[in-house]
């Protein structure tokens, strides 16, 4: 099997790098499953402080992989996946803090991989989206939960809608990312956001992490049960999916240059 992801550990620090460039980092059934097993194997490191999620340039993550999509949906599987750990269960299962090092696109299930982070840190040529609404699908992932909760209900409405692109410095308005940097330090800020977490008692972050996620759950937790019935309930229509392949592609395109 080929390396979809690449796992480095400096200090306490381990660097996720989902690593299919060649696609923009799209999520087919088999990075899914990589990353999944990256992302529960740093959870599990003793010698693991704080996880950094990122993707090989040019893209963080563009979602789903719309050929796979159409070719029978195996990989829209969203948090509920019968067959390996989820990578977006494995981020909200995380005891760990995980910091999303934003390097480019940054789409729909690729958004949803970011907003399940703790918080982002996002190069000046990122941009995010959700194009649910533009492919035909309902999301599985977290978006209709984390998104409003983030960016409030209406800028998120906004988004899903009309499937329409945000920018890095747009984002930092919204307060969906936490710096915006030049492209060439996007990485060592988010290393060295992660060694100051690994630097503090773990016992005291975790622990805060817990309370922060748990607090919030307060309010969303239904809405995560209530995103995956309707997410079971969509019928899929591969076909169509086939044919709105190049359309959606061509105005993603149009939009970010």
């Amino acid at each position: 099997m080929s390396e979809l992801v690449i796992v480095e550990t400096v200090g306490r620090v381990c660097t996720i790098t989902m690593h299919r460039p060649e696609a923009r980092n799209a999520l087919n059934v088999a990075l899914q499953h990589q990353l999944g097993a990256a992302l529960i194997a740093a959870e599990t490191d003793d010698g693991v402080d704080v996880m950094v999620l990122t993707g090989s340039d040019p893209a963080f993550c563009a979602g789903l992989d719309l050929r796979e999509l159409a070719d029978g949906g195996k990989n829209l599987v969203g948090g509920a996946d019968d067959a390996r750990v989820s990578p977006f269960a494995a981020l909200w299962k995380a005891s760990k803090p995980v910091i999303g090092a934003i390097n480019g696109a940054c789409v729909t299930g690729g958004f949803e991989l970011a907003l399940a982070c703790d918080f982002l840190v996002a190069s000046e040529l990122a941009f995010f989206g959700d194009t649910h609404a533009r492919v035909g699908v309902m999301p599985a992932g977290g978006m209709s939960v984390f998104l409003p909760a983030t960016v409030g209900v209406r800028r998120a409405k906004e988004m899903s809608l009309t499937g329409n692109f945000l920018s890095a410095a747009d984002a930092l308005t919204a307060g969906l990312v936490n710096h915006v940097v030049p492209h060439a330090e996007l990485l060592a800020t988010a290393l060295r956001l992660g060694a100051d977490i690994a630097g503090n008692d773990q016992a005291a972050v975790r622990n805060l992490k817990k309370l922060y996620d748990a607090n919030e759950r307060v309010t969303v937790g239904d809405g995560i049960e209530q995103e995956q019935e309707y997410f079971r309930a969509w019928r899929l229509d591969p076909a169509e999916i086939g044919r709105r392949r190049e359309t959606v592609i061509g105005r993603g395109q149009s939009q970010t240059g």
